[in-house]
């Protein structure tokens, strides 16, 4: 399964994650950013970097922290590494919006925010890459599964290293060569945060999660190659090739078709993959997380649709929001979101049972959950996850605050399911907490043994 061994901290990741999506869904249901104001300006990047950092950088250390173990059969390199990290990057954050509110005028100005908030967020990532690539590099050989995630990891460093140099050149160092990166470079940080850190490391873990939850055989070594190789093309050619188009004479229209034309291939590719492990489930009968999975997987291939649309048009700048948008939400947060409905149940119950398990009767992960109830909200978000995307490209902004505000009750009803499974809420009688057994708590390390809190 997901794993034996619980990472201390997961469950703080996730929980803070979740907050940062609440947060940043509200500021757009009440008209703060994108599309009220416009892609570049101070309120806007508010929203970006509470989504990108915030919601789904958090959520996926949080997830890596405890399934990279399980891809490689090792230990964690560093588990004490974890909250460090998690400190970091929320101290980091913090800061990063701040300065970008003085930036709006909405604080006090100064500006060596940026660089001081650039360094925490670079040491955070920077820690996090360390532990879990360490982890990787002492199991070598790995599994295509765990090479994602190092393809992934690398984009994270970029990721950082772009942002360093925003920073820098906001707080008036770096010189030319930072000012000309910062002018024409926001794009490569884009593409390597949303297409090379978090769908590349969405692509590998999902075929191990799919094939696990789902009992299908796992994808084909060559295939998943393949798709492996398109991926690590199309993020050389963002970071090598994009870099040097910034730095030189050459067009950076030209890296960024090229670009789209392999993440194309790696999504088709993916796509072969994913249809596959579909098509040879032995569990017939879908569970909760993979149904809604097969629903971020669609929006995946809708948005791919999209962008060739939209270039094939050459509206693409103009609507490039709208994109981001079913990316972000529906792409990555619906995947997140309906593993993390699986994921949370399974440690909790491993957390809560494991230790009794074979030795008294305990429920089964599925009773933790009442997947009817939470089926409800997972489509209403879908649904309003749809709906807002062809609101932005009809320029409804209205009506996407509305959407907006159907989403966030969406995502609401989520949380409140997740918090649900935390409490042992679906759990009656002496089952529940049986002698010996201690509940969870709901965001922080569990307590040394012994003294845990058995509390409804």
């Amino acid at each position: 399964m997901i794993g034996s061994n619980l990472s201390r901290w997961t469950m703080s990741y996730f929980a803070i994650a979740l907050a940062w999506l609440l947060a940043a869904q509200c500021l757009m249901a009440v008209g703060f950013g994108y599309p009220a104001t416009d892609l570049a300006s101070p309120d806007t990047l508010v929203l970006v970097h509470i989504v990108g950092i915030g919601w789904l950088s958090m959520a996926m250390c949080g997830a890596l922290l405890q399934f990279v173990p399980v891809l490689v059969v090792r230990p964690l390199f560093a588990e004490d590494w974890a909250l460090p990290a998690f400190s970091l990057l929320t101290a980091g954050l913090v800061g990063l919006l701040a300065g970008f509110l003085m930036l709006g005028g909405r604080l006090s100005p100064w500006l060596a925010v940026f660089p001081v908030s650039a360094l925490l967020l670079m040491a955070g990532f920077g820690l996090t890459a360390a532990n879990l690539g360490l982890t990787i590099w002492r199991a070598r050989p790995v599994s295509n599964s765990a090479r994602f995630v190092g393809l992934g990891l690398i984009s994270v460093i970029a990721v950082a290293t772009f942002g360093g140099v925003f920073a820098a050149t906001l707080a008036g160092f770096g010189g030319s060569t930072f000012g000309t990166m910062t002018a024409s470079g926001v794009p490569l940080h884009a593409i390597a945060a949303l297409g090379g850190w978090l769908t590349l490391i969405s692509v590998g873990v999902s075929y191990r999660l799919l094939s696990m939850f789902m009992l299908s055989p796992d994808v084909d070594a060559v295939n998943s190659r393949m798709t492996l190789f398109a991926g690590a093309a199309t993020l050389a050619i963002v970071l090598i090739g994009g870099v040097v188009a910034v730095l030189t004479t050459v067009t950076l229209d030209v890296v960024l078709m090229l670009a789209g034309i392999a993440g194309l291939v790696t999504l088709a590719l993916y796509g072969r993959d994913v249809i596959g492990l579909y098509r040879r489930r032995k569990r017939l009968k879908l569970e909760l997380n993979t149904r809604m999975t097969a629903y971020a997987l669609a929006s995946l291939g809708a948005a791919g649709i999209l962008a060739v649309a939209l270039v094939t048009t050459g509206s693409f700048s103009a609507h490039v929001g709208a994109f981001v948008f079913l990316i972000c939400f529906g792409w990555l947060s619906g995947l997140i979101l309906a593993q993390l409905y699986k994921i949370v149940a399974f440690l909790t119950w491993l957390e809560t049972y494991g230790s009794v398990m074979g030795r008294m009767p305990i429920p089964r992960v599925q009773d933790l959950v009442a997947e009817s109830r939470a089926a409800l909200w997972f489509e209403i978000y879908f649904v309003s996850v749809w709906i807002a995307t062809a609101l932005l490209l009809g320029e409804a902004q209205f009506a996407f605050r509305i959407a907006m505000a159907v989403m966030t009750l969406a995502t609401a009803g989520i949380v409140f399911e997740l918090i649900r499974i935390r409490k042992l809420a679906e759990v009656t009688g002496s089952r529940r907490l049986p002698d010996g057994v201690a509940a969870p708590r709901l965001m922080l390390p569990r307590a040394p043994s012994g003294t845990a809190d058995r509390r409804a």
